[in-house]
């Protein structure tokens, strides 16, 4: 049997879950924290201590939930209960946040920050999970997870047009953030509720007796295509990672742009993600996945090393190779996560159960730890040049040349580490298409064996005797 294209409409429809979620991880990661020190006036200390320990308890949770929702089996399908599930967490999560005020300590605030990540990593393994068993093609998943991260970055961007439109409306941060939170705490079920009401799930059959043994942990960190995945994931995070930690010291104090310039052109680069990551995506259909991707990482190095060229203080001048940057930097995650797909198949192939939210976790955790070792390794690197953040323009030239010497060589050394860890990747559209037709073939037998019809999914009646 072939399978179809997906419906442009369909993976638009099943893409609104990456709209609170982009929300929420731009929230999170420069929203929340400020509304907390700044505006609430609970210590720096205790905002810095609780982001930190609620990612760190989170962080071990992924990989078993990931295992918990490849074994579930429901009426309501796998992972469409798993979604169900995520959104109500995510809600009470941010709602609990609304309601802390200056008088929360670190364990309140950990509490709260943990059950909005935690109803977060059921949302963002089940979409991811749930994508691969809806396109179940070489190039359909890679069309999929481009609109899912085109979709995403509009989310992001929702989020942060709030602070900029309501302080020209004459509102303050603190309201602006609370704005901002409501505004994801009512997208949740909306965005949820259309992916669950529109899009169908296709739970595959497992080979009976198939067990999950430990080794067959070690055997999927360690697959030769899925290793490659993962060190490419967490060296492809941690390029963008230290471009973005870095980005408005060498904004202000090497290229000369004020705060809002430098904040325009971030948004330049942000949005160039809603073309960047279909299109990327599009090329990966005539070059591979992971050809795709060492182009896009060697075009975005090249765009980088321009960067310390271009006229200072010239915003416009600027915008284009910020866009181009943003452009093939949207599509480190949609391959990847497109790659991690094809390797659920064939793990399935070879052990005979369900891996995808597993392995999503694994990839997801390389985010996590891109996320937060980039920032300490970005920072102590930088505190070794001899620049002073708090002199801005002030540093000597000296360290001003180092400052742009490090925004530019970390990314560009990551990021050729992540496409280099893709030489011998080999899982290609011809063996990708291999391996999906095995499955139909084995679940095709398995269905005939338990009488089920393999096209309609009804149980099969046998006929009756004469």
């Amino acid at each position: 049997m072939t399978a179809q294209r997906l419906p442009l409409g369909l993976a638009v429809a099943f893409a609104a879950t990456s709209l609170p979620l982009s929300g929420l991880g731009i929230a999170a990661s420069v929203h929340l924290p400020a509304y907390f020190a700044a505006s609430l006036g609970v210590e720096l200390a205790v905002v810095g201590a609780a982001f930190a320990l609620a990612r760190g308890i989170d962080v071990p949770i992924e990989p078993a939930m990931g295992l918990a929702m490849d074994r579930t089996r429901t009426r309501w399908g796998r992972y469409r209960f798993w979604t169900l599930l995520g959104a109500p967490f995510m809600m009470l999560g941010l709602f609990l946040l609304l309601q802390a005020d200056s008088s929360v300590g670190v364990t309140g605030l950990v509490a709260f920050l943990l059950v909005a990540y935690l109803g977060s990593s059921a949302l963002l393994l089940s979409h991811s999970a749930w994508a691969s068993t809806l396109a179940t093609t070489y190039d359909d998943r890679a069309r999929l997870f481009g609109v899912m991260t085109a979709v995403g970055v509009m989310g992001a961007l929702s989020v942060l047009l709030f602070p900029i439109v309501m302080e020209q409306m004459g509102y303050s941060d603190a309201e602006a953030v609370r704005a901002m939170i409501w505004y994801l705490v009512i997208l949740t079920p909306l965005a949820v509720g259309l992916v669950v009401w529109r899009t169908p799930e296709r739970v595959m059959e497992d080979v009976p007796g198939a067990r999950f043994r430990l080794r067959e942990y070690a055997e999927l960190v360690f697959d030769r295509n899925m290793s490659r995945v993962i060190l490419a994931d967490l060296a492809l995070g941690l390029g963008p990672g230290w471009m973005a930690a870095l980005y408005l010291f060498y904004s202000r104090d090497f290229m000369g742009f004020t705060s809002g310039q430098a904040n325009i052109l971030l948004l330049v680069y942000i949005v160039a993600g809603i073309v960047g990551a279909p299109s990327m995506a599009w090329l990966a259909t005539r070059l591979g996945k992971h050809r795709a991707v060492i182009v896009a990482a060697t075009i975005y190095s090249i765009l980088l090393v321009s960067l310390p060229f271009l006229p200072k203080g010239q915003l416009l001048m600027s915008m284009p190779t910020l866009f181009f940057t943003g452009f093939f930097a949207a599509s480190f995650n949609v391959l990847t996560r497109a790659m991690t797909a094809d390797v659920a198949d064939e793990m399935r192939l070879k052990q005979g159960k369900e891996r995808g939210g597993l392995l999503y976790a694994l990839t997801t955790l390389t985010n996590k730890l891109a996320g937060g070792f980039g920032i300490a390794l970005t920072f102590w690197v930088l505190s070794r040049t001899g620049y002073d953040p708090k002199l801005g323009a002030a540093n000597t030239p000296e360290a001003i040349q180092s400052l742009m010497l490090v925004f530019v060589i970390g990314p560009v050394a990551f990021v050729s580490i992540g496409a280099l860890s893709l030489l011998g990747y080999g899982l290609t559209a011809e063996r990708a298409a291999e391996v999906r037709r095995q499955l139909d073939a084995r679940e095709a037998a398995l269905l005939a064996a338990a009488g089920v019809d393999s096209l309609t999914g009804q149980e099969q009646v046998p006929p009756r005797r004469t």
